[in-house]
């Protein structure tokens, strides 16, 4: 990972009086298209948002309060400093390897008549905002206990939101919600009560007519401090940051952050556009956070297979292990991970026997463990390992001694500041010992990419474990796959488990759930959903009862990127994404709609180039055909009904 940067401070008198009893600066993005206007009108802090000309957030509160002390009202202007931010990062866990990060800031001093001071820093880059506070130390006490944060975004009239519910505390399968796996709702209206009236879960987007896009999130967490989410909306368009449920993680520690000082709050983003392009491409989770520590060792990336998703619990047995390491070998796959229950099933014994054996196929191997504590009702073991430091690092050092790659650790309990302890002290000391992480049954990674460098995924979406569990996913899998690249999977590495070819989701292919999305939809998944490491769902019959080309395709499909493109979509209809690995292009498509779809699409970077067509036959079945893209640069899909198209040129 390496980062330059350079950076210049310029001091702008960027004050000017509107009247006796407000004050108000600016901020613009680099381009200028994108401006941030602060007014402090009788002591209270607001912003409003404006690109291209057009309001996108009205008059927005800012602003904290404290147990002791209020910083969101009876502020004075103290001074204001702006600098210009000019830095280019490479991360090769993200949709985009190399990033220039370039933007204008502006950090403003406010004081209460007691001189105590709140600092709001607000960095403005071409279609990114990024805004959180600082909080010096002016005597004491030397901590500030947060009650309280207005930061709001308040939505012009008729705007839709595209929102998932956050699940209340302790309920569900073995209490293990919040477990954000909740459904989004596209399009609805703003004020609408969340399913468990409890707020949202980021990231949300918002549609604002034809005025455009909207989507909030935040990064930047991490021990200091609570994951937070969006508040109910009031049908005036202002939702707000709220903090954890007091039930979340079983009652463990206090749902409102504590802050020692000086001390900084998380970031808080919107990306805007008038189309969806600057949503889908957007970096800002990364752009504003550093690493936290350096890596150990360089960690690879790349495919898995994974027996737990089709062939469930009875697959944890050394055997069927063995076969999916074979399988692994067979496709020239990096990584196996071996699920709950093996300490149990299989043992630590022949757990080694295995990781020798994969290490001969040139295979390493991922182990799953649960995160328990006692936050939760889920009896999977490996368990009371992960939730204290002796445990762990003693766990981690015998992963260590053996040769396993990474850990997959599930079933956390919430978003309070105790649980953003628990995961930043499994990566640091899974870094110590050489061990990639992924989280399962967990909350949105938040900048984690950049921040951990041993960090892979996480899952916090309805992934594809319910396409085995229920109907209803799989009659909806279309539909909620064209969502996730605008939204969930826009903000953060999303370990779904895509790309399963059997057509009945069970281990023999001939019961269970029916698949209602073509083998061409599954394979397009693969570049759609975004992860350095893909578990995939593929298993031993599809070596077999596959046609040879969609084995191919899934031989050679990269899991890292150096470049993302938003060609054309709409959530929860269609979306069509080109990503490039090294100096080849792969364009995916997939259409949720109930009618075909035939669309037209530019691929300037693929003229006069030979590309590989992946699309479904008449009979819906998989096929493969060459195609000469002419100067014209234009290329015409012709889509079927929950199914999808890949296109591979270089």
């Amino acid at each position: 990972m390496t980062s330059f940067k350079k950076i210049s401070c310029v001091c702008l008198l960027l004050l000017s009086f509107l009247a006796s009893s407000a004050q108000e600066l600016m901020v613009s993005s680099p381009d200028k298209k994108l401006n941030v206007k602060l007014t402090l009108t009788d002591g209270k802090l607001f912003y409003e948002v404006n690109f291209a000309g057009i309001q996108m957030l009205e008059k927005s509160p800012l602003g904290l309060k404290g147990t002791k002390v209020d910083l969101s009202a009876g502020l004075d202007f103290v001074s204001q400093q702006s600098r210009s931010i000019d830095e280019t990062y490479s991360e090769a866990k993200i949709k985009k390897s190399t990033v220039r990060y370039q933007a204008n800031e502006l950090t403003c001093k406010f004081a209460t008549a007691n001189k105590k001071e709140l600092q709001v820093i607000f960095r403005v880059s071409n279609n990114n905002i990024a805004f959180r506070y600082h909080i010096p130390q002016v005597g004491e006490p030397a901590n500030f206990m947060v009650e309280k944060e207005l930061s709001g975004f308040n939505f012009p009239a008729a705007t839709t939101t595209f929102l998932t519910s956050q699940a209340s505390p302790m309920i569900g399968w073995m209490k293990t919600k919040p477990s954000y796996e909740e459904e989004y709702i596209a399009d609805q209206p703003m004020g609408t009560a969340s399913k468990y009236g409890v707020g949202y879960t980021f990231p949300g987007l918002f549609h604002l007519g034809n005025k455009g896009w909207v989507l909030i999130s935040e990064t930047g967490v991490n021990s200091l401090y609570c994951g937070s989410k969006l508040s109910e909306g009031n049908k005036d368009g202002l939702y707000q940051i709220a903090f954890p449920e007091m039930g979340e993680n079983n009652g463990l520690g206090s749902a409102k952050p504590a802050m020692s000082l000086p001390g900084y709050t998380p970031w808080r983003t919107i990306t805007v556009g008038n189309d969806l392009k600057p949503i889908v491409e957007t970096t800002i989770p990364f752009d504003v956070v550093e690493p936290q520590y350096q890596a150990s060792k360089n960690y690879s990336f790349g495919r898995s297979t994974w027996s737990w998703l089709l062939w469930q619990d009875n697959s944890i047995n050394f055997d069927d292990q063995k076969k999916f390491v074979d399988l692994s070998s067979a496709m020239g796959y990096e990584f196996v991970l071996v699920d709950n229950w093996w300490d149990a099933r299989i043992g630590k014994e022949k757990i080694e026997a295995l990781a020798e054996y994969a290490k001969g196929k040139n295979v390493g191997v991922c182990l799953w463990y649960n995160s328990n504590g006692f936050w939760n009702d889920a009896p999977q073991t490996p368990k009371n390992k992960m939730n204290s430091a002796s445990a762990r690092k003693k766990e981690m050092a015998w992963m260590q001694s053996i040769g396993i790659k990474g850990i997959k650790v599930d079933f956390f309990g919430g978003d309070k500041q105790e649980t953003m302890k628990l995961y930043e002290d499994i990566l640091s000391d899974a870094n110590i010992y050489g061990l990639s992480v992924i989280f399962h049954g967990c909350t949105l990674p938040r900048g984690w990419e950049r921040m951990y460098p041993n960090f892979v995924g996480s899952e916090a979406v309805l992934a594809s474990e319910n396409l085995i569990f229920t109907q209803a996913a799989n009659d909806n899998e279309a539909y909620n796959s064209s969502l996730h690249p605008f939204i969930r999977n826009a903000v953060g590495a999303m370990d779904f488990g895509p790309v399963l070819l059997n057509k009945l989701h069970n281990k023999e292919n001939n019961g269970g759930k029916i698949r209602k999305t073509t083998e061409s939809f599954q394979l397009a998944t693969a570049i759609l959903f975004q992860t350095p490491v893909q578990n995939f769902g593929i298993t031993p019959n599809n070596l077999t009862d596959m046609p040879a080309h969609v084995i191919d395709f899934m031989k050679n499909v990269p899991t890292t990127w150096d470049e993302t493109i938003f060609l054309d979509g709409y959530p929860g209809k269609f979306v069509v994404l080109a990503r490039r690995h090294q100096d080849t292009w792969y364009i995916a498509a997939i259409n949720a709609e109930k009618t075909e779809k035939e669309i037209d699409i530019a691929l300037p970077m693929l003229t006069n180039k030979s590309l590989q067509v992946y699309s479904d036959g008449t009979n819906r079945e998989p096929q493969l055909n060459k195609l000469l893209l002419n100067s014209t640069n234009h290329i015409k899909m012709k889509l079927l009904t929950d199914g999808g198209t890949v296109l591979i040129g270089k």
